[in-house]
């Protein structure tokens, strides 16, 4: 095998192993994102819950909060039990 074969190996591993991260950060980064919404989901019924308990809930409080918690079920499904 020339020097030449063995640079060109060389080459192709490297960018093997910079295809794995890049995926392996992508994933990261899309998990990252999915918590960041479950996050603001969780906020959002927090808010719908507060102002049914108040009184100042509407007739779309039920729903929203069936919307949200169906949407949270979905982000569990997908990527776990949520945690703080």
């Amino acid at each position: 095998m020339g020097i030449m074969d063995k640079v060109k190996a060389q080459a192709e591993a490297g960018l093997a192993k910079a295809a794995e991260a890049g995926k392996a950060g992508q994933a990261k980064l899309d998990a990252v994102q999915a918590k960041r919404h479950a996050d603001s989901l969780l906020a959002e019924l927090g808010y719908q819950v507060y102002c049914q308990q108040a009184g100042r809930g509407d007739g779309d409080t039920e729903a929203e909060m069936a919307r949200l918690t169906d949407e949270l079920a979905a982000y569990e499904a997908e990527y776990g039990t949520l945690t703080r």
